[in-house]
């Protein structure tokens, strides 16, 4: 049986990449870092100066561990470290204007729940629950319950085709009384000003043909 490597070493166009195995000892990382960089990698420390990213999965390395591993590449004067980046570090990368595309109809006494922004193609009817901590853009009739920005996020917006919840929420501001949407039955989107819900039509929201834009 082939044993699992504790240390990938890959060329990238921009230098060199070490995949670290995160289910080993962080000793046995250092070990076959060493081990590859004077025996079976010798080749890559004859060249000229290059860069390498250190990716480490699901470890999360603590400052002396980077230390430790920056020690053993910089003896090989050819290399140097350029960064850690682990699983953590991709996502926190992801860009905070991404969005889920999710489709069904929200009835009544469903309370559904996201992460982040969320483009909800479908009806959310008297009774039925949409909360996001991010945006919540509504591609259908908003006749129930929005929250949007939940844990704190007052520049979160809530849009949609048919605007006239019961009650809009954004962070911990809560929209006007459910009378008062009647007369509303046209694309728009709501947001907070001055620590109050206040509502526009669609067209004035620029980011909504950025949002669309970008999933469909």
């Amino acid at each position: 049986m082939t044993m699992k490597q504790n240390v990938i070493i890959k060329g990238t166009k921009d230098g060199l990449m070490f995949l670290l195995n995160d289910d080993c000892l962080f000793d046995d990382v250092i070990e076959e870092i060493k081990e590859k960089l004077e025996h079976s990698h010798q080749a890559i420390l004859t060249g000229p100066i290059m860069r390498v990213t250190v990716k480490t999965g699901n470890r999360k390395l603590t400052p002396f561990q980077k230390e430790l591993i920056k020690d053993v590449v910089k003896i090989q004067g050819n290399l140097y470290i350029h960064s850690f980046e682990s699983e953590e570090d991709e996502l926190k990368k992801q860009p905070e204007d991404q969005v889920q595309l999710i489709s069904g109809t929200i009835r009544s006494g469903q309370v559904y729940r996201f992460e982040g922004n969320v483009l909800f193609v479908g009806d959310v009817n008297p009774g039925g629950n949409i909360i996001a901590t991010g945006d919540i853009y509504i591609l259908g009739s908003l006749r129930g319950l929005a929250h949007a920005g939940f844990g704190g996020n007052k520049d979160a917006v809530i849009a949609a085709s048919v605007m006239k919840p019961t009650q809009l929420r954004i962070a911990d501001v809560v929209s006007r009384s459910p009378d008062q949407w009647e007369k509303h039955a046209i694309q728009e989107y709501a947001y907070v000003k001055d620590d109050q819900v206040v509502i526009d039509p669609i067209q004035y929201f620029t980011k909504f043909k950025k949002i669309m834009n970008s999933v469909i």
